[in-house]
């Protein structure tokens, strides 16, 4: 008996009803009916207020209030079967709560460094606050802070505690070497639940991660609807997590229609992604079906390619990668200089105001998108201009001048981008039986080797 860790389901589940396998965290389809009858019994927990001590459950349903929860269930050493409740972040301002997963970082080790810090950060904010914005001082505070910021953060991440199914452990910093990690890894409700699960040598059998309350500002997330494991900051982190567990792969998502090459040189390859196919394996499934992974498999010497830019799984069309390092940066100059282009083309769910303009809204990674950040998100920047209307729908033509992950789907949802979600898109508007109506269709460049100048255009198949 593990009181205050397990829930025991009551009456137990027949055998039958038990999985042999974990689905993967990351299907989208709908949860084990385990985990289902796990995460309603959360929910009404959580509705009742009697399952979070010196809490107010209404607090979740203030504007922008609600929040990520997850059930893991689980089967210990006798064979019973219960669950564990987790959530991501923290709850009423605390990252322990009574009867959920636990943080993944050391607290004490926080103690040491996490208030100075957070000290100095303040002083510097205050300091940018009071200078012009002309001063050349400001941009050096500024710089300053940022600085500071990520050290913290990078120091933060290495106590973070990462376990698998198979004993080892390893830091949040050590798994994203050399790469900072993104913010907020570890801190979702999944990895908090498997790593309380091994620490009590629980066996993992199925995951469940839904919302709860008011949705965030942005409105991409509905009270009682599932999510599957975010890929941002989870790609990396379950993977390993999950090492030494059966695991049932997720759903073949890859569209079986191959990449197709529209221009190759000694230099660079331009190839038309399907949907559906990831432009990268993951540094933890490095043979995971993907453009680059194809394109190795049916070409000597791609495994020197380089991605100059990536797009979503769920989007289509021209992709660029480089033959080597120096074509790569180089790729990535004429882009960062507005010397290439890559418009897309989407069809956005609704009317929009106006036929055209310029979206520069802030962005931040966080739970698994880029959510609108004006205080500490990085600059982006979003052309656009409409090229179809219809009754319920608009058809617009879509020029990024930053490159964020779904930076274009986060600036067509919110209320000062388009106010428009792109149809399709289940993480910034509804969930629907389409696919996301997002298309690369043409990629104008200079060649940084030959001059020459090079256009390049897919047809969008919707």
């Amino acid at each position: 008996m593990l009181p205050g860790v397990v829930t025991y389901f009551e009456p137990q589940p027949a055998a039958d009803e038990v999985p042999v396998r974990l689905t993967s965290p990351f299907d989208s389809g709908p949860p084990h009916p385990l985990a289902r009858r796990a995460a309603l019994e959360l929910q009404e927990g959580l509705r009742s207020g009697g399952l979070v001590a010196d809490f107010d459950p209404r607090a979740l349903d203030a504007p922008g209030g609600g929040k990520m929860f997850g059930v893991l269930v689980v089967a210990t050493g006798d064979g019973r079967i219960g669950y564990l409740r987790g959530f991501s972040g923290m709850l009423g301002g605390r990252w322990h709560v009574e009867g959920f997963a636990p943080p993944l970082f050391d607290p004490r080790a926080l103690d040491a460094f996490w208030p100075e810090g957070q000290a100095e950060l303040r002083e510097l904010g205050l300091q940018h606050a009071g200078l012009l914005e002309s001063d050349e001082r400001r941009a050096h505070v500024e710089h300053q802070r940022a600085e500071r910021s990520r050290r913290l953060w990078r120091q933060l991440t290495e106590t973070y505690v990462l376990p698998n199914a198979r004993g080892e452990r390893q830091s949040l910093a050590a798994l994203f070497s050399p790469e900072p990690a993104p913010g907020g890894a570890g801190d979702c409700a999944a990895p908090k639940l498997f790593a309380w699960a091994y620490q009590h040598r629980l066996r993992p059998l199925a995951l469940a991660e839904l919302w709860w309350g008011a949705p965030p500002l942005t409105g991409e997330r509905l009270a009682g609807h599932y999510y599957p494991a975010c890929q941002s900051k989870c790609g990396q982190v379950l993977p390993y997590m999950l090492e030494g567990l059966p695991v049932e792969p997720p759903p073949a998502r890859a569209s079986q229609e191959a990449p197709r090459v529209v221009f190759e040189d000694r230099w660079l390859v331009v190839v038309d992604k399907p949907a559906g196919l990831p432009s990268l394996p993951s540094r933890h499934a490095p043979l995971r079906d993907s453009v680059l992974v194809r394109l190795q498999q049916s070409a000597p010497g791609a495994s020197k390619l380089h991605a100059v830019h990536t797009l979503d799984t769920e989007v289509s069309g021209l992709l660029l990668l480089a033959k080597d390092l120096d074509v790569q940066a180089a790729l990535h100059r004429l882009f960062a200089r507005r010397e290439a282009d890559l418009r897309h083309a989407a069809w956005v769910d609704g009317p929009v105001t106006g036929e055209g303009g310029v979206i520069e809204l802030p962005l931040r990674s966080e739970a698994g998108a880029q959510r609108v950040d004006p205080a500490h998100g990085k600059r982006a920047v979003s052309e656009w201009r409409v090229t179809q209307r219809t009754g319920t729908r608009t058809r617009v033509s879509l020029l990024p001048r930053t490159r964020h992950p779904y930076q274009l789907r986060a600036h067509a949802a919110h209320p000062l981008g388009m106010g428009a979600p792109i149809v399709g898109d289940t993480l910034y508007g509804a969930r629907e039986d389409t696919r996301l109506m997002l298309h690369a269709e043409a990629l104008t460049l200079v060649h940084p080797r030959t001059g020459e100048r090079i256009h390049q255009e897919s047809f969008p198949p919707f």
